[in-house]
């Protein structure tokens, strides 16, 4: 069995990750790391998760090295940075669902992330990016930093353009619309129930982090370019899932039916991206609702002649897909375990 560890138990993200590990066949939670929680069991924190484990939440010292073999850091970006100077090269593996290690240039890194004071060496050794993306690089790497869960819907959604075709795509914008679980268990006054119920708040009309990253990290995969990227983010009242709409320009002569098969054949294999036609189902797709409670992403590619533009949507959950199921899927892969391991629940629907 692969021991595993979870920092942050009492967020959102870690009571996703103590659910899948503890389903999990190959995986034994074997300690649960927070500040604020010391010494609960993860029954009190979790009311979904009546099971006793043997564990509570304890303070994260050097001696959880002889305790794990994967560490999951569940921790806001400053936690997380500060863990994994701690960590790094007595953990066997790391893996950070934050955003501390996500964007790789310095100067990029400190415009978001401005509170967050890292290393520029220890942030190099980090292999970041989907598992579908850089499946070879995770095998056995000591230090994995998760995409955001926007930045994976974002990536799955665009690497078949640049990565697949080498397209030159001149201008990228996209709509991103997330329920309230993304944004954590902070206390503000916009994510109160009488002003979040029924609301499409625009929380980042003009620019969002995680677009940032996935400009960051297409630019560094090379093949073909995104000369602009940019990005307008919106709270909506669902709980879990999100939906980005990317507005693809380019001078590429191309039409629907070499952007479908396109697709197709590079998700060919890739156990959780489902390529879709939009009219397949009852129910216009990709939603949300259709993937709530599993590790996939829904993609769905269209071309607009008159609009003279490609559409690409994507869909996930994000505690899953966009945080706690692609951990463990990213985990599965650098153990050598085969990466649906633990990870084959289908969505739950009506949610």
């Amino acid at each position: 069995m692969i021991r595993a560890g979870v920092v942050g138990a009492s967020g959102l993200a870690g009571g996703e990750l103590i659910r899948l590990i503890t389903q999990h066949p190959e995986l034994e939670l074997t300690f649960l790391g927070g500040s604020s929680h010391v010494g609960r069991r993860p029954a009190e924190l979790h009311a979904n998760l009546r099971v006793d484990l043997g564990l509570t939440v304890q303070p994260v010292t050097e001696a959880v090295a002889d305790q794990v073999d994967v560490l999951f850091l569940a921790t806001p970006a400053p936690v997380s940075a500060q863990l994994a100077e701690q960590l790094a090269d007595k953990v066997p593996a790391i893996v950070d669902l934050s955003g501390a290690f996500r964007i790789r240039t310095p100067e990029l890194h400190d415009r978001w992330y401005p509170k967050v004071q890292r290393r520029t060496e220890l942030a190099d050794r980090f292999v970041y990016g989907v598992p579908e993306l850089i499946r070879d690089q995770l095998v056995g790497a000591p230090l994995i930093s998760l995409p955001g869960c926007y930045a994976t819907a974002l990536t799955l959604g665009l690497a078949p353009l640049t990565l697949g075709l080498g397209l030159d795509l001149k201008t990228v914008v996209v709509d991103g619309k997330s329920g309230s679980s993304g944004g954590g268990l902070q206390l503000r006054t916009a994510d109160l129930h009488p002003f979040r119920s029924g609301a499409i708040a625009p929380y980042a009309p003009t620019g969002h982090r995680h677009a940032a990253e996935v400009g960051d990290f297409l630019v560094r995969a090379k093949s073909g370019s995104i000369a602009s990227l940019s990005m307008s983010a919106y709270g909506v009242s669902h709980v879990r899932g999100l939906l980005t709409s990317s507005y693809v320009f380019t001078d590429a002569e191309v039409d629907q039916r070499e952007l479908q098969r396109a697709y197709m054949r590079f998700y060919k294999g890739s156990r959780f991206v489902r390529v879709r036609r939009h009219n397949e189902t009852l129910i216009p797709v990709p939603d949300p609702q259709a993937v709530l409670g599993s590790n996939f992403c829904d993609v769905t590619v269209l071309h607009d002649p008159e609009g003279g533009r490609i559409v690409v949507l994507s869909a996930l959950d994000n505690l899953v897909k966009g945080a706690a199921g692609q951990a463990v899927q990213v985990a599965n892969i650098r153990f050598g375990l085969p990466e649906e391991t633990g990870l084959t629940m289908q969505p739950v629907m009506p949610a």
